[in-house]
């Protein structure tokens, strides 16, 4: 029979363990492995000041609004001279993200040139001016900003969205059309390398244009940026 003495020291161990699973639960832990549960990315710590992963909690969460009344059109005419630089938006993205680029007319319109270790896909796509296999991606597509606030905005406002060089990159255009106009939640890249930057740029376009974002959106983004929690904001 046990001792009354006996009981209360057997019990400590008991005690303690219900306590230390109490704490794994509520940092989010998996027993034994120090990692964040599925619940939660972050591993129970907050994120950091001025991190991709802190900048998804100043997004509004709300339910998809339906497509209805979509037209690229409502974005204004496609790739306009937005800076005034006298080249049009497409030509300044591929300048900006191709190699050994050449003109057409020796300033603005690119000839030719090469993605190189391309953003979706990790390989160098050619670019040939009429025959590319070069697309300019909206990472946070046009129909997906129309169902999350986009179809409140003016036509100023849509025309700048469109062309703003932060929500803009020249992609492999085969991965380009299997994204379509998913969000996060619904599609990433399959260059994993490459998708902490990818979820970063576009918690910034939505943060900067006020783009909402549904719930499995927003724990989409915490799951990626979870994995790369010092990421900035491009």
């Amino acid at each position: 029979m046990f001792t009354q003495r006996t009981y209360r020291t057997n019990r400590r161990p008991l005690a303690a363990a219900v306590l230390a699973a109490a704490a794994l639960v509520a940092t989010g832990c998996s027993p034994g492995t120090g990692i964040p549960g599925p619940g939660d990315s972050s591993g129970g710590r907050p994120a950091a000041r001025g991190t991709a992963l802190a900048a998804v909690d100043a997004l509004t969460v709300k339910g998809r609004a339906p497509r209805t009344g979509y037209e690229r059109e409502k974005f204004g005419r496609s790739w306009v001279d937005v800076d005034g630089n006298g080249c049009g938006t497409r030509d300044d993205v591929l300048k900006r993200d191709l190699t050994g680029v050449r003109f057409t007319d020796g300033r603005c319109k690119v000839a030719s040139g090469t993605l190189a270790d391309d953003p979706y896909t990790g390989a160098d796509v050619p670019y040939v001016r009429g025959r590319s296999k070069v697309d300019i991606d909206h990472v946070v597509a046009l129909s997906d900003a129309w169902q999350k606030g986009a179809q409140k905005w003016d036509a100023e406002t849509r025309r700048r969205f469109a062309n703003d060089p932060l929500n803009l990159l020249a992609v492999d255009a085969s991965a380009n059309r299997r994204k379509s106009d998913g969000d996060a939640a619904t599609w990433l890249p399959p260059n994993r390398a490459y998708r902490c930057s990818y979820v970063a740029r576009q918690v910034a376009v939505k943060k900067k244009y006020g783009v909402w974002v549904t719930k499995d959106e927003r724990d989409a983004m915490k799951r990626v940026l979870g994995g790369c929690p010092q990421q900035k904001l491009p």
